[in-house]
């Protein structure tokens, strides 16, 4: 049952589900942003207009990178408020994408949650458990939703892995491998506004472990059906102490589950960008390359490289799915977005820091 129903939350199996006409027919979800500090606000505000999502307002206090993006992207200035609280009493939106520092998220949800306006926040959910559980309080107390956005959620290649695995088509889950990150921020280019707070160890909660680390516990808690990790062991490094000299560049993580291990690499340090996955069964391999291409090597078979249909709207891209949800039209509990899977994210993340921190591992509390 739990595979079906993630397959309809995900838009794996919607053909006799009418959500694209019910879409057109009702009004945009309106939407604000709450920070523009974050590179991934591009994605929404670049987006094209499809009539899903109606953006009406942004809070942003730095005023030169405000007056930047507005010119950049066409926006209306009038939409533009230095004080959160100011445009959410202002516009009214129904939902906010907060594009600010980790730290920051607890703010948005603080000002947020009482209003009723779902909130979506760029990953991880939090910088600590503390942050998390608060946010958690906030949002079930004032009934909203509160989700989590990751590039790889919308890979097809790694919904088709879940597929397979949950239809036990490579036998029982043994090991997680998963690589996330690139050669650093500051080498890749991100904005001056970013780096601010991308390499501060409490805007951002430390550095690769958290910037990379969430994808991979993310992947692995969704893979392990939600399920907690018995233990978390960590090692982090500054391997460009002079580029980075607050938070770590480099970290492994090591999930011990009742039956199988998830290992994750987070790193400032490949020689390129990745973001790929292996998942081993005791029957088989699952490799997702990238996000539309898998490689499989089932018992004795030999490997063979498939490439994976788009996910179908409106599960394809985190604003489309976002309004979605609001409209009440998919389930996104145990999705990747879900509350549920990142609070065992920012668990795995808090642990991670803490194991590292201590050189030991560190059992999570029942």
């Amino acid at each position: 049952m739990k595979f079906f129903r993630v397959l309809i939350c995900f838009g794996l199996v919607l053909i006799f589900n009418p959500i694209q006409p019910a879409l057109a027919q009702q009004k945009p979800v309106r939407i604000a942003i709450a920070g523009m500090t974050h590179g991934h606000v591009a994605g929404i505000l670049g987006r094209k207009d499809i009539g899903d999502i109606e953006l009406v307002g942004y809070a942003e206090p730095n005023e030169d990178l405000a007056k930047r993006l507005i010119a950049e992207y066409h926006l209306n200035p009038n939409l533009w408020y230095t004080d959160l609280g100011e445009m959410l009493e202002a516009v009214k939106p129904e939902a906010v994408c907060a594009f600010g520092s980790i730290y920051e998220h607890l703010d948005v949800v603080t000002h947020c949650a009482p209003l009723g306006i779902h909130v979506m926040v760029e990953k991880p959910l939090a910088v600590n458990m503390d942050h998390a559980n608060k946010m958690k309080a906030l949002a079930e107390t004032n009934q909203i939703l509160l989700l989590t956005n990751y590039e790889t959620t919308w890979y097809p290649s790694n919904h088709k892995i879940f597929e397979m695995s949950e239809s036990g088509a490579i036998g029982e889950l043994r090991k997680i491998v998963v690589h996330d990150g690139h050669e650093g921020p500051i080498e890749i280019g991100c904005s001056k506004e970013f780096l601010e707070w991308l390499t501060d160890p409490v805007m951002n909660g430390g550095g690769a472990v958290i910037d990379f680390g969430c994808y991979g516990a993310n992947l692995s808690t969704w893979l392990m059906e939600n399920q907690r990790p018995i233990s978390v062991t960590a090692v982090t490094q500054q391997i460009k102490p002079v580029l980075y000299p607050k938070v770590d560049d480099e970290a492994t993580i090591i999930l011990e589950y009742p039956n199988a291990q998830a290992i994750i690499q987070a790193s400032w340090n490949w020689p390129f960008g990745r973001k790929d996955i292996e998942v081993y069964g005791t029957k088989g391999l699952l490799l997702g390359l990238n996000g539309t291409n898998i490689t499989t090597r089932i018992e004795d078979n030999n490997e063979a490289t498939m490439q994976i249909a788009p996910l179908l709207k409106p599960a394809n891209e985190p604003f489309s799915y976002f309004a979605n949800v609001i409209r009440g039209e998919r389930d996104v509990n145990g999705s990747l977005s879900s509350l549920e899977n990142n609070m065992i994210v920012v668990e795995i993340l808090s642990a991670a820091i803490q194991s590292a921190k201590e050189g030991k591992r560190i059992y999570l509390k029942k």
